[in-house]
């Protein structure tokens, strides 16, 4: 979330998953699932919708069949994610999805021309995510409805903690807080921002298992100051040792924060929700 990320990389990395992507996003389906409950207790009828870091376009799908007039704009500066979310989609002539390959920092679409909003577990990829945020802001209709969800800090903390003691070269992505994401919401003019932080933990047979489904998604260390040759393999035991101190009941944890949240582009938002959606610890083992 930082300009510390690589552009380039993080752009080449998505590429190349695109064809792994279906196979290791539970975490993303989870995520992006909850993202959407927000919807249940919001008042919205949209026009317009861009999802933004659509990847292979599984809540483009969701969302379509959710607001069946609506058009939908699938976003994604990674040009395979998309192809592969036309191929999913198995498009037709006539059909309501547009594709765009486009840089959330610099949004190729015209002003006030969206009523929703849609991005999970995408904006941490942003290298200034105040940037990206007032790309959303000024893309919004009146009155338009921001859903969104991106990680925390305390991300992936085992396997940073586990790499750290056998390393000083950072190789694994840092991340904003839900205090830092909501001022930088505020500063950038969105209305009524509500967000909540939760933490789920995936469960994994080895560190292997977890480093094939991050790079399944794309999800590399992509931070200008990774160590860009690999690991040797002394060092790589020892990560995967410290890593297996932390097992329990023969399974080692993957801990993934999230923040979920919504703003208005609003100056005075017309509709509040009640309280934010708070979701319990949840443990997931994966399929």
């Amino acid at each position: 979330m930082t300009a510390s990320l690589d552009k380039k990389s993080t752009m080449a990395s998505f590429n190349r998953a695109a064809g792994t992507y279906d196979t290791h996003d539970f975490l993303q389906r989870e995520v992006g699932s909850r993202v959407l409950q927000q919807l249940d207790m919001l008042v919205v009828n949209p026009q317009r919708i861009a999802d933004l870091g659509a990847g292979t376009g599984r809540f483009s799908r969701l969302l379509g069949r959710k607001f069946k007039k609506s058009k939908i704009y699938l976003v994604d500066f990674a040009i395979r994610m998309l192809v592969k979310a036309r191929y999913n989609k198995k498009v037709k002539l006539f059909s309501r999805e547009r594709y765009i390959c486009g840089d959330m920092e610099a949004l190729p679409i015209a002003d006030g021309q969206i009523d929703l909003a849609f991005t999970s577990l995408a904006l941490q990829w942003s290298q200034q995510l105040g940037l990206s945020f007032a790309e959303i802001r000024r893309v919004l209709s009146p009155g338009g409805l921001f859903l969104f969800a991106t990680l925390g800090p305390d991300t992936l903390h085992e396997l940073r903690s586990s790499f750290d003691s056998v390393s000083s070269i950072p190789h694994v992505n840092e991340f904003l807080d839900m205090h830092e994401v909501g001022d930088i919401l505020s500063a950038q003019g969105f209305s009524d921002p509500v967000l909540t932080t939760e933490r789920i933990i995936v469960e994994y047979e080895d560190v292997m298992e977890l480093m094939r489904d991050l790079k399944g998604i794309g999800a590399s260390n992509v931070s200008r100051g990774r160590q860009k040759a690999l690991m040797g393999k002394e060092r790589l035991a020892g990560m995967i040792k410290a890593y297996d101190q932390l097992r329990r009941d023969n399974k080692i944890p993957a801990t993934y924060e999230v923040i979920i949240g919504h703003a208005w582009a609003l100056d005075r938002a017309k509709q509040k929700a009640n309280a934010g959606h708070t979701f319990p610890l949840s443990r997931l083992k994966k399929r």
